[in-house]
C-alpha cells in the first residue's frame, strides 16, 4: 500500500491520482524565435523558402508545409489510435466521398484533447504572429478518412470568417501513385481554377496550412490504392472577413430554335414503341410525378449501332471543358462525322420537340396541348456520348421582351471517362431557368449501376 502511494506521490501534482498528463508539443522550429521572425518576413514578402521544418510558398496561392510539426512520435501513435476509435459518418455527394468524424472540439480522449490544446492555443498564436492576421479563438477541427476511391473535388473552402485551412496528416508511408494528394490549382484572370499547379503528397506528422481566399482552389485527388487509409485532422482558423469579388458567371451556351423537320425523321431514328399514343401518355404520367425518366432502347437498333461504330472508329477532336470547380470532361469541337451530325439534327428537330412535349407534358411546341406553359417552363437539349450525347432545350423570353415563349436548345457531344464530372454550382445561369436535360448514352461498358439493357437509352430530367 505504502509503495503504491509513494509512486502516486511522484506523479504530476496537477493530474488526478498521479496519472501521466498527455501533452502535445510543437516541433522546435516553431518555438525558435529567429525561425519565427524569418518565416514572418518571408510570408509578408510572399517569398518561397525553407526555415527549419517550415517550407513556405506563394504559388499558386500562399501555403506552408511544416514537417515535422509535433515533437513526440509516441504522442502521434496514441492520437491515431484514439482517432480510429471514433465513429465516422459517410459523406457523399457530387463534390466529395469520404468518412468524417464529428467535431473534435468537445472530445475527452487525452490525446485528442492535447492536440486540440496545442492547435487552438500554441499553433494559433504562432500562425497569427507569422501571417499578421488576428485570429479568433473559434477553430473547427474534425478527422477524415479517405479510403480506396474516396475523393474531394475542386473547391475554394470560402465561407464567411474562414482565414486559414489546415490539415495534419497521420498516414502510413505514402507514395504519389496511391493518389490522395492535396492538389493546388492555378487561376485565370477571372479567378477561375485552371490546371493543377502543385500536388502535395501526404506525409506522417506533416501539417499543411493555406490562406482561404477567392483563389484558394484545391482538391483531394482520388485514393487509388486499396488497403491504404489517408487519415488526417483538418479544420479552419477564423479571422477578419476578406472581401471577395463578384462571382464569375459562365457565359450562356449558344441556343437556337428547333430545326424544321417533319415526323419522318422520328420514324427513321426512334424506337416505334415511343411513338405510340398510349406509350407517350403513360410516360408523361410517370414523368410528371417523378420529374425524371430513363427510356431504354430509345433509338432503333440499327441507328444506335451506326453511331456507336462511328464513335469507336472515326477520329473526333476533343477539348477539355472546365473550370474544374464546375465541370471536368471532354467535348467535341470542329466538324462531326455524318452519323453523329444526323443524330444531333434529330434531337434539335421540330418533330423531336413535339415528341418531347408528349413525353414530358412540357409545352415545347405550338401544337402541344399541355398546360405547363403557364409557369414559363421549357426544356433543354444536349447531346452526350460516352461517349455521351446530352441535349437540352430551354424556354425564355425573346430579346425584344415579347410575351411569347420560344423553346430553345443547346447541345454538345461529350466524352466521359474516369475522373470526369459535372457539379451543380450556385452561379450557373442555367440553374435559375426552367429546363429539361436530356442525356443520350452511347458506348457505355456496362457500369455496375446500370443493367446492360438500359444503356442504349435517354435520360430525361426536369
Amino acid at each position: 500500500m505504502s509503495s503504491k502511494r509513494r509512486q502516486g506521490d511522484r506523479g504530476d501534482p496537477k493530474t488526478k491520482k498521479g496519472k501521466r498528463e498527455i501533452k502535445a508539443g510543437l516541433t522546435e522550429s516553431l518555438l525558435d524565435q529567429a525561425g519565427r521572425d524569418a518565416a514572418r518576413q518571408a510570408w509578408e514578402r510572399r517569398e518561397a523558402g525553407n526555415h527549419g521544418s517550415i517550407t513556405l510558398s506563394s504559388a499558386p496561392f500562399p501555403h506552408c508545409v511544416i514537417h515535422p510539426v509535433i515533437q513526440s512520435l509516441e504522442f502521434l501513435d496514441g492520437l491515431k489510435e484514439e482517432l480510429l476509435g471514433l465513429n465516422f459518418n459517410e459523406k457523399s455527394n457530387d463534390l466529395y466521398k469520404f468518412k468524417q468524424s464529428d467535431d473534435l472540439k468537445r472530445r475527452k480522449e487525452p490525446h485528442i484533447s492535447a492536440l486540440r490544446q496545442v492547435l487552438f492555443e500554441d499553433f494559433r498564436e504562432w500562425l497569427s504572429d507569422v501571417t499578421g492576421v488576428k485570429l479568433e479563438k473559434t477553430v473547427d477541427m474534425s478527422c477524415a478518412q479517405y479510403d480506396y476511391t474516396d475523393t474531394l473535388l475542386c473547391h475554394d473552402d470560402e465561407l464567411e470568417g474562414r482565414r486559414f485551412a489546415f490539415i495534419l496528416y497521420l498516414v502510413p508511408e505514402w507514395l504519389e501513385a496511391y493518389g490522395g494528394s492535396l492538389d493546388l490549382y492555378n487561376t485565370d484572370e477571372n479567378a477561375q481554377p485552371g490546371s493543377i499547379a502543385k500536388s502535395l503528397i501526404p506525409k506522417w506528422n506533416s501539417l499543411v496550412f493555406f490562406e482561404v481566399s477567392p483563389i484558394s482552389f484545391h482538391q483531394v485527388s482520388e485514393v487509388l490504392c486499396e488497403g491504404k487509409c489517408r487519415l488526417s485532422v483538418s479544420g479552419w482558423f477564423y479571422g477578419p472577413y476578406l472581401e471577395r469579388p463578384q462571382p464569375f458567371l459562365d457565359p450562356l451556351p449558344l441556343r437556337s430554335p428547333h430545326i424544321p423537320h417533319d415526323h419522318e425523321i422520328l420514324y427513321e431514328w426512334v424506337n416505334p414503341v415511343y411513338l405510340s399514343v398510349d406509350a407517350q401518355s403513360q410516360i408523361q404520367e410517370e414523368f410528371e410525378e417523378r420529374s425524371e425518366m430513363l427510356l431504354k432502347n430509345f433509338l432503333q437498333e440499327e441507328k444506335f449501332n451506326e453511331v456507336c461504330s462511328v464513335l469507336a472508329t472515326q477520329s473526333i477532336e476533343w477539348e477539355q471543358c472546365g473550370p474544374p470547380n464546375r465541370r471536368c470532361y471532354q467535348r467535341a469541337r470542329g466538324d462531326l462525322p455524318n452519323a453523329i451530325s444526323s443524330c444531333m439534327e434529330l434531337l434539335k428537330s421540330e418533330a423531336f420537340f413535339l415528341l418531347l412535349s408528349n413525353l414530358t407534358g412540357l409545352s415545347l411546341h405550338f401544337l402541344s396541348t399541355n398546360s405547363d406553359d403557364s409557369e414559363g417552363e421549357g426544356p433543354s437539349q444536349n447531346n452526350q456520348s460516352v461517349s455521351e450525347d446530352d441535349s437540352g432545350a430551354e424556354q425564355s423570353e425573346t430579346e425584344q421582351g415579347q410575351s411569347e415563349k420560344v423553346p430553345l436548345c443547346s447541345g454538345e457531344l461529350r466524352h466521359w471517362t474516369h475522373g470526369h464530372y459535372t457539379l451543380i454550382h450556385d452561379h450557373d445561369p442555367e440553374r435559375h431557368q426552367f429546363a429539361l436535360d436530356l442525356l443520350l448514352f452511347f458506348g457505355c461498358k456496362a457500369p455496375h449501376s446500370l443493367p446492360r439493357e438500359q444503356l442504349p437509352g435517354i435520360s430525361l430530367q426536369r
